[in-house]
């Protein structure tokens, strides 16, 4: 734990320093507590340092919780995904990216979780994990389209396969977060191959298309 004291130097290099470590503090709380328990105490405690130390950065709470979204999409976009060719495999692999396969899969789906009913309570919230969700759906979209033409699953809308992939993955993920020891890794991923194979058996339905649009 790095203590900070109001008499460090506040050059360039010590102010980004300190951010960085406020940022560590304030990921390690949303890992420990979502964000519920986000708060400049609890995030000062972790830093080792004062409230009024945090309030430079953080001068109310929902600057706090802003910082806390943009670090979880930060963390979000840069995480490593599986690497799997075109068709159902592409769709396969950007599922099983979804789930909390791994401690750190875990930890970011925890607080993910724990982000939604902030983001509910907030109209402009609301509407930006909106567009989030949306556009994870657009991507899923297009990897659904292409195993389509691929053959490898039945013609028809590819935005209605991707909300149903979508909303199954995601109930998924909650199950897995409540209860781990009935949804253990090796469970979920049997899970995501049985619904998929659901998938990729079922008939075409009429007047869908296979192209992204």
């Amino acid at each position: 734990m790095v203590m900070y004291r109001s008499s460090m130097p506040r050059t360039k290099g010590d102010h980004e320093a300190r951010r960085r470590d406020v940022s560590e503090a304030v990921w390690r709380v949303l890992a420990a507590h979502g964000f519920g328990g986000l708060t400049l105490r609890a995030v000062a405690t972790e830093l080792g340092a004062t409230t009024g130390l945090l309030t430079h950065y953080f001068p109310t709470k929902r600057d706090l919780v802003a910082h806390a979204l943009d670090l979880l999409d930060t963390r979000s976009a840069s995480r490593p995904r599986r690497t799997a060719g075109r068709g159902l495999s592409a769709v396969r692999a950007a599922l099983l990216d979804i789930l909390p396969l791994t401690a750190e899969a875990t930890a970011s789906n925890r607080i993910w979780v724990s982000s939604w009913d902030t983001a509910l309570a907030d109209p402009g919230l609301s509407d930006d994990y909106a567009r989030k969700y949306g556009r994870s759906r657009d991507k899923l979209r297009d990897l659904v389209a292409v195993a389509q033409e691929r053959g490898e699953l039945p013609a028809g809308d590819p935005g209605r396969v991707a909300a149903g992939a979508q909303s199954f993955v995601l109930g998924l993920v909650v199950q897995a977060l409540f209860a781990p020891a009935a949804f253990p890794p090796d469970r979920q991923v049997e899970l995501l191959d049985d619904y998929l194979a659901a998938l990729a058996s079922q008939p075409s339905s009429g007047g869908g298309h296979a192209t992204p649009s």
